[in-house]
């Protein structure tokens, strides 16, 4: 876990979640921007992500996720401001599960393109095995097989993320069933996401997670303030394409404008 504190004056804290097969590092640019913006921040690498080197690829729960988060959102608290919360994809679906599981005091969330269903499913042969192997050899580990370049157009990030060490390129039969599982629950159990302010950016040419079952899920919560906000011809990782700057200027705004509502409160 790691903290980076604003040079200026500080209005607020983010906790910004990675997604899946990344970690923290790949978010120096929002992190940037974030502190530039007037906020601290709070990452780290999820269990079996990036700098975790125990079981790389795998959980035995999507709880080791919530406890993670949990623990974030904890030294966020330390810094004595209000706290935001920040998740692109599978740490999206993640922000989601812990905030319907700890009800943390979050101020507003922002989600990057979450995880709530798949563009492309396994075979129905293969996800019949996953179930057994989920019994019998949870452990093993097989090739994400995402297409070379589904997550962004931006060349940069596509070059760096080839000489990227710290991506994880297998995840175990645990992991799928857990990350299905958890797909699952967000939809199952909607009505226990929390009534906060909640602002959803989504790619318009997502290649990896189904927009519209993220669509789906949006229009089910009840929430007194939430925004939806997708972008035409942007890959999944909205937040490193070509146009970032323009995509985090809706989360600046966000964030700020809730900053605001809270400055009386402090």
């Amino acid at each position: 876990m790691w903290t980076w504190k604003t040079d200026k004056e500080a209005i607020g804290t983010v906790v910004v979640v990675h997604g899946a097969n990344e970690h923290h590092g790949r978010y120096d640019w929002v992190i940037k921007q974030l502190n530039n913006s007037g906020f601290h921040c709070v990452s780290g690498d999820l269990p079996g992500q990036g700098t975790t080197t125990r079981r790389r690829g795998h959980i035995d729960t999507f709880d080791e996720y919530i406890f993670s988060i949990e623990s974030w959102f904890t030294e966020a608290q330390k810094l004595r401001l209000p706290v935001y919360i920040l998740g692109h994809s599978m740490g999206g679906l993640a922000v989601i599960r812990t905030l319907m599981e700890k009800r943390l005091a979050i101020q507003a969330v922002v989600l990057s393109s979450p995880c709530l269903g798949l563009a492309h499913y396994p075979s129905r042969g293969k996800n019949a095995m996953s179930f057994l192997l989920n019994k019998i050899a949870p452990g093993i580990r097989l090739a994400t097989n995402l297409p070379e370049g589904s997550a962004t157009r931006n060349e940069e990030i596509r070059i760096r993320d080839k000489e990227d060490k710290l991506i994880v390129k297998k995840v175990s039969i645990r992991w799928y069933r857990e990350l299905a599982a958890s797909m699952k629950h967000v939809f199952d159990q909607y009505k226990k996401f929390p009534n906060l302010p909640l602002l959803l950016l989504q790619a318009g040419d997502d290649l990896i997670v189904d927009k519209e079952a993220v669509k789906q899920w949006f229009n089910g919560v009840n929430l007194d303030e939430k925004w939806y906000k997708e972008f035409p011809s942007l890959y999944h990782e909205v937040l490193n394409e070509p146009e970032r700057e323009n995509v985090f200027e809706y989360v600046k705004r966000f964030l700020i404008l809730h900053s605001e509502s809270n400055i009386g409160k402090r």
